[in-house]
């Protein structure tokens, strides 16, 4: 039996002092207000009483520990997908703006030659390519019921745009994908269509710090 509903899950604030750009680096887990913020989007889907019969994660820190308050809330235990994970950067660990920032570094300016692409990272076709195979997957794992996948902003915008039919070609700065908030997919025939964006943690973001992906 298939999910009934996909619940695409942000993970919560990070802990980054030094605001650099942290990608697939290890050791950046969430903050006390990324915690809070990760409960809230929990909180957002149990009261909805839909049943929840599946949870994976990116195997990364961060989603992982955004993970634990759903796994708590319906009794499971989630599966990490490779496949869901943050896409690589190559500024990693660089403090983008600012005195010092990467993109004020000549050095750095090759990497910004194709944003449409883009030239500094994994290519957006791959990230959405991969991003609905696992929706696909979990879909169909799923024993009734919904799945969630607790992911990263870009893999779930990429989701949002191949689904909605737009270019993949965007604005960093304009994506609609806060902290912990939760994108909801259901399958119609043969493709999925997005029928809901909450914001749980909205009363969270004003104190939060968000550091942007390029």
């Amino acid at each position: 039996m298939s999910a009934d509903q996909i619940h695409l899950v942000r993970h919560g604030e990070v802990f980054n002092p030094q605001g650099v750009l942290y990608g697939r680096l290890p050791g950046f887990g969430l903050s006390d207000l990324g915690r809070n913020m990760a409960q809230a989007a929990a909180d957002d889907l149990a009261a909805r009483e839909r049943p929840v019969t599946a949870l994976v994660s990116s195997p990364l820190q961060r989603t992982q520990q955004s993970a634990e308050p759903i796994a708590a809330a319906f009794g499971l235990e989630p599966v990490l997908d490779e496949r869901v994970i943050e896409p690589e950067n190559r500024f990693e660990g660089k403090r983008m703006r600012g005195p010092g920032g990467a993109l004020r570094d000549i050095r750095n300016w090759p990497l910004l030659a194709n944003p449409w692409e883009p030239s500094w990272g994994e290519p957006f076709r791959s990230i959405a390519d991969r991003m609905l195979a696992a929706i696909d997957d979990a879909w169909n794992a799923a024993d009734g019921g919904d799945a969630v996948i607790v992911s990263h902003q870009l893999p779930i915008w990429m989701a949002h745009r191949r689904l909605a039919g737009v270019s993949l070609s965007h604005d960093p700065r304009r994506r609609r994908c806060a902290l912990s908030s939760i994108t909801t997919l259901e399958r119609r025939g043969e493709r999925f269509v997005e029928v809901g964006y909450t914001d749980p943690a909205a009363g969270l973001a004003a104190q939060a710090t968000d550091v942007g992906a390029v």
